[in-house]
């Protein structure tokens, strides 16, 4: 009988198999090792934010422009790496249209402000994204303390600052006047300056009254009220026909100046307005960690800020998120998630 030839085959197999365990665990142990490293080094974290962003406020001496420059230096505390420039302007109409345009990146902006960009057809409106609702503007109608306007329909015929044309003060001035029966073009004698500029034209003797929207107390006010005998007038007897004035008129509510706004305006009484909420505004081209980091530092920093800002006292977590009409970026949605109990 010849003798049996050695098999090949099966010992090559086995080998070939051998080797093939051999490797497969070694895959396995460098993708454990990956994994662990991926834990324990920094490159598994998210990139903190960095860069510069443009913040587009206000007039010089009102709130907008003082809450920026406070929450500028917060922000530099919480994200040292952002360095955020700011940019003073005519008011809410003008700060939507430079975030649309990209000439910033945040702004504050009240919501009826944004609604009629919106409603009009504004370019990238759909854009335009909120982070949280801040406080309320409060609408003033100051006049000199031995006026006879009890009312904006004592108005006619006088010549009244309603705020510049790029200005929330100017869209909700000439609707108010409305609601008291006025045409802003024709039954008044309208003086398109803002806020920086009212004080010293009525004291001057160049207007009767002008109009203002802004967080209580507003220091242009209360620097007036130091020198000069004003009074507030009472607006709250045209809510009810600003409110039928349409959709757009949704967003604002009757509201109280309380006696200590300006407690040497007022003798120590309250005065009825109308009010309307600020919200902070971004567009869905700011990057989320940084809209999350931003809206972060705007509710911590509330009574810091608050301490020197009196309207910020009432940014508040629980109806930050109520920001109609607009939606909330990404990013703010984040933030709110992370501190939901």
């Amino acid at each position: 009988m010849a003798p049996a030839l050695p098999r090949i085959g099966s010992r090559a197999a086995a080998l070939c198999m051998g080797r093939r365990r051999v490797v497969q665990a070694a895959v396995a142990a460098a993708a454990a090792l990956a994994l662990l490293l991926w834990w324990l080094l920094p490159f598994g974290k998210a990139p903190s934010p960095h860069g510069t962003v443009a913040f587009t406020t206000g007039v010089p001496t009102g709130v907008y422009a003082r809450y920026g420059e406070l929450l500028k230096r917060h922000l530099a505390r919480d994200l040292p790496d952002v360095e955020m420039r700011l940019q003073y302007s005519e008011g809410s109409v003008q700060n939507i249209e430079r975030l649309v345009s990209g000439e910033a990146s945040f702004t504050i902006a009240t919501a009826d402000a944004v609604a009629a960009y919106r409603d009009q057809g504004g370019r990238h409106a759909d854009r335009l994204r909120a982070c949280a609702r801040l406080y309320d503007d409060y609408m003033q109608l100051v006049v000199p303390a031995g006026s006879r306007v009890r009312s904006a329909a004592d108005l006619r015929g006088r010549r009244v600052a309603i705020g510049q044309p790029g200005s929330g003060v100017s869209l909700i001035a000439g609707r108010l006047l409305k609601a008291a029966g006025l045409d802003v073009d024709k039954d008044i004698d309208p003086v398109r300056v803002g806020i920086d500029k009212m004080p010293d034209l009525m004291r001057e003797g160049r207007i009767d009254a002008f109009f203002w929207s802004g967080g209580l107390p507003t220091g242009a006010v209360s620097g007036l009220a130091d020198d000069f005998d004003v009074r507030l007038v009472q607006l709250g007897d045209l809510s009810d026909e600003l409110q039928a004035q349409g959709p757009a008129t949704r967003y604002y509510r009757a509201a109280v100046m309380p006696a200590d706004a300006y407690p040497e305006v007022q003798d120590g009484r309250a005065v009825k307005t109308v009010a309307v909420a600020n919200l902070l505004v971004t567009t869905d081209r700011t990057e989320p960690g940084l809209t999350e980091g931003i809206t972060r530092t705007v509710i911590d920093s509330r009574d810091r800020i608050g301490s020197q800002v009196h309207a910020a006292q009432l940014v508040d977590l629980r109806t930050a998120i109520f920001t109609d009409p607009l939606e909330l970026h990404e990013g703010a949605r984040r933030y709110y998630r992370s501190v939901k109990s």
